[in-house]
């Protein structure tokens, strides 16, 4: 599904005021703790409110389960077909509880849209709603893998997702520790004129050190607006862009003014990766974290 460029910078903006050591959820709620207090023993009906918390879901093994999920979850394979679609930013409690569910598996991101509890209503009415705060780390990720499991019933089949990814990350990381030659990366979520990229303490920038290569805003923390100077100066080995709302991000970032004197350019080293796998917080990342591998390593992570 193509985002706009208004969409996904509202979205990383919401991520730049996220602290996940901030208590994260609607009212300081930990993460993953529920908003009626007690999630039901018998889960048949659930609603999701984004499309990592769908991934996960699914992922579980409970896709069948799932009775409306919010408008980019609708492309997001094994959904069921013809459920009812959520606002992202602004969910309608109302229209929600008139679709019986048993659980909501919500975000930050909808407290953040409407300015205050989406989901008080609910609440009152006894329906449990887990909150998940803003993933800033794989760690995190997986916390929040474990969340979901833990409240939809399925801890076991979370464990063996969680165990998946790690295994897979292990084996990233070991041949990414052997690189002693490490090539600088600027990966780019957002275009000029409003480029956005990340510092440290962001899974992206985690992702990109665990291939063994070096963020050119590794002194940075979070998610960064940057700027062309900024790029231009720390003249990374390869770019790696993520943006799907324009026709061709590669050859976007290779016309710019100036970009032609940066080493990733001048040698052809300017890659799209996956738009979904990379900016969802969920197991789906492993697929990214291979891609980045690969572009930025072709000679170490082969095909």
């Amino acid at each position: 599904m193509k985002k706009t460029a208004a969409v996904l910078l509202l979205m990383f903006l919401i991520l730049t005021g996220c602290n996940r050591s901030k208590g994260g959820g609607a009212g300081g709620r930990a993460a993953g703790t529920t908003a009626s207090g007690d999630t039901p023993t018998v889960i048949n009906r659930i609603i999701s409110t984004a499309p990592s918390n769908t991934e996960i879901i699914i992922g579980l093994g409970l896709a069948d389960r799932i009775i409306a999920a919010d408008k980019y979850s609708m492309e997001i394979s094994g959904l069921p077909p013809d459920i009812a679609e959520i606002d992202f930013f602004y969910p309608d409690p109302e229209a929600i509880i008139g679709l019986d569910p048993d659980i909501i598996i919500t975000s930050e991101h909808n407290v953040y849209g409407a300015g205050d509890d989406p989901f008080k209503l609910l609440k009152e009415m006894g329906i449990a709603a887990v909150y998940l705060p803003t993933s800033s780390s794989i760690a995190d990720i997986c916390r929040d893998i474990e969340n979901v499991a833990a409240a939809l019933g399925a801890v076991e089949k979370g464990n063996e997702l969680i165990r998946t990814m790690k295994e897979q990350i292990d084996s990233v990381a070991a041949r990414g520790n052997s690189i002693t030659e490490k090539k600088s990366v600027y990966l780019e979520i957002s275009p000029a004129p409003n480029m956005v990229s990340m510092g440290r303490e962001t899974f992206l920038g985690e992702m990109i050190e665990l291939i063994g290569a070096q963020n050119i805003f590794a002194d940075k923390t979070g998610w960064i607006a940057p700027g062309a100077e900024a790029v231009l100066e720390r003249n990374p080995d390869v770019i790696l862009t993520n943006v799907n709302f324009i026709d061709d991000p590669v050859g976007e970032i290779k016309g710019r003014d100036g970009f032609n004197t940066i080493k990733a350019v001048r040698s052809g080293a300017v890659y799209y990766i996956d738009t979904d796998s990379s900016s969802r917080p969920s197991q789906h990342i492993i697929f990214a974290l291979k891609q980045i591998a690969h572009a930025v390593y072709p000679e170490h992570y082969g095909e």
